[in-house]
This record gives structure tokens, sequence and C-alpha cells, in this order.
């Protein structure tokens, strides 16, 4: 007993994963989910047919047993009529037990035919209603089919979008951008380091010197000048 109850929870638990996968795998392809809706809907169509063939045959066989026994007791009150005129009371007597037994079975397939004819008309409303059941589902399927693929293009859109900084080509973009401005700050690294070194410094201050130096003799020169007389000789 205690091993059919642990089967029986294992078959449960599988059931419930293999629903689980299902659903999974119907919620990533809704074609999928609505295809097994509508062919459960036809397969339950098929079925509600056949029954409702059944009872179509039924009513019909019933309406013909009612149109054959009225068929019957009309031919009846004919011979009974004929008998009673001719005063054949012997065939009289066994016409009239023939008519109270066909009348007494007109009443039930009465009673029948009714119930018959309100089962088919039912049976019937149910054919149709499933058939148009079916028929909204598939204009539904093709609907939200579509519906659903246009929202999967947008949000291919929006992610295409939003992961413009993420591709490959602007990645590469950023890296040049980067190696070129590295490039520019080592240049000027360069510059720097070629002002702040020692030698250099050197060479500008002896530039610098030298200037000074030829400004001075020039400036020497110029006060010579002016101290010489007006119409002098230069000595």
């Amino acid at each position: 007993m205690a091993s059919i109850h642990f089967f029986s929870r294992v078959a449960n638990l599988w059931r419930g994963f293999l629903s689980l996968f299902i659903a999974d795998i119907e919620t990533a392809h809704p074609e999928i989910a609505y295809e097994n809706a509508i062919n459960g809907m036809v397969e339950k169509y098929s079925r509600l047919k056949s029954a409702t063939a059944a009872i179509i045959r039924r009513r019909d066989e019933i309406s013909a047993r009612f149109n054959d026994a009225t068929k019957q007791r009309d031919q009846i009150n004919s011979d009974l009529n004929a008998a009673v005129a001719t005063q054949q009371d012997d065939i009289a007597l066994v016409l009239i037990q023939k008519k109270n037994a066909i009348e007494a079975e007109l009443k039930d397939a009465e009673g029948e035919a009714k119930q018959a004819r309100s089962d088919a008309d039912e049976a019937k409303n149910s054919l149709l209603s499933v058939k148009s059941e079916i028929d909204k589902l598939k204009a539904e399927k093709d609907r939200m089919l579509a519906k659903m693929s246009s929202a999967q293009a947008r949000v291919s859109i929006q992610q295409q979008i939003e992961g413009l900084s993420v591709d490959a080509d602007v990645i590469a973009l950023d890296r040049v951008r980067e190696h070129i401005k590295n490039t520019i700050a080592e240049a000027n690294l360069g510059a720097e380091l070629h002002d702040a070194d020692l030698d250099v410094r050197l060479k500008k201050l002896q530039q610098q010197g030298g200037d000074v130096a030829a400004r001075t003799q020039l400036e020497e020169l110029k006060k010579a000048r002016a101290a010489q007389p007006v119409g002098g000789k230069q000595m």
C-alpha cells in the first residue's frame, strides 16, 4: 500500500514537472498554445457532432414511428367505421382494441418525439456554439500572434537602440578615441620633459646670456656714438 502511494506521488510530481515544462514552451511559443487549444476544440466538436447525429437519428426514427402509427390509426378508424356500418360487430370490437392500443402508442410517441426534437435542437445549438468558438479562437490566434510579432519587433529595436554603446563598432571607436588622446598626452609629456631637461635649460640660459651681452655691447656703442662731438671724427 505504501509503495502504491509512493508511485502515485511520483506520478503526480512528474505530471507537475511536465505541466510546467509544457507551460514554459507554450509561453515561449504562443502559437503552440493556440494550436493545442484549437485542436482540443476541434476534437470536442467532432465528438459532439457524432453525439448530435445520434440524437437527430433518434428524433427521425421516433418521428417516422409516430407517422406510421398515425397512418395505422387512420386506417383503423376507416375500417372501424366500415365495420359499424355493415354491422360486423366482431370485427368492430377487434378494431376498437387496436385503435385503443395505437392511440396509447401515439401518445407515448408524441411525448418522445417532442423530447427528441428538443434534444436535437439543443445538440445542434451546442454544436454551432462550439463551431463559433473555434472560429473565434482561430481569429484570435491570428490577431494575437500578429500583435506578438509587432511587440517583439519593437522590443528588438529598443534593445538595439539601448545597446548601441556596447556594440563592437562603437567599442572599437571608443578605443581609437582613447588611443588618440593617449598619443596626444604622450606628445605633450615629451615636450614638457624636454623643457624641464637641465641641458635644455642651460642652452636656453646661454642663449639668453648671449642676448644680454650683445644687447650690452649695443648699448655701449650707442653711448659712445652719442658722446662724440658733433662734426668730429670717430677715433
